[in-house]
């Protein structure tokens, strides 16, 4: 019967999701908001005459320090013993989004070494990488001919890739004076 009011009261609520008839995950929080958790409750065979497990090993909670965790389970646990015998589900849900401030007080973000980059940012430094290991590779006569059109100074001529005024003026047609 909890788990039928479980689906009426949530139905269409983006918090609360159904992974089995007898486990269930909970955010609490908004998607944005850096005190949010996911709460992962499973019912054990004779519930709820029995504690059913919460956990929070969501990889949404990988975020949240190990001592904030084990605060929220510390208060959790003694919810569902105040609780124990009844259905206490929807109970959980709500004193969990009531008391969210208090559970999530002493939180500090954990700082992983896991950073997240697009595609484009992982292809472009090895792209750039190839390119600077990678010299243009020249034959002997191609090295001759370069230094034969410099100068001592290792310059080019004046003038090396000018065009040639009349043969570009007989493609051009030149100006038509009408």
């Amino acid at each position: 019967m909890e788990l039928e009011a479980l689906r009426s009261i949530y139905e269409g609520d983006e918090c609360f999701k159904e992974i089995s008839p007898v486990s269930f995950q909970f955010r609490i929080g908004d998607l944005e908001d850096t005190k949010a958790f996911i709460l992962d409750i499973t019912w054990p065979e004779s519930y709820p005459d029995t504690a059913p497990q919460i956990s929070l090993d969501a990889f949404f909670n990988n975020r949240i320090s190990a001592e904030t965790k084990q605060l929220i389970l510390s208060k959790l646990e003694e919810q569902v013993e105040i609780n124990l015998g009844t259905a206490m589900m929807y109970t959980l849900f709500e004193w969990a989004k009531e008391n969210q401030e208090t559970l999530m007080e002493n939180h500090k973000p954990v700082v992983t070494a896991v950073t997240l980059t697009t595609s484009s940012e992982v292809i472009t430094p090895t792209s750039t990488a190839k390119k600077k290991e990678k010299k243009e590779q020249l034959t002997k006569a191609q090295k001759r001919r370069i230094i034969n059109r410099t100068d001592n100074k290792g310059e080019l001529p004046r003038g090396w890739n000018w065009v040639d005024v009349i043969k570009q003026l007989s493609k051009t047609g030149g100006k038509d004076d009408d």
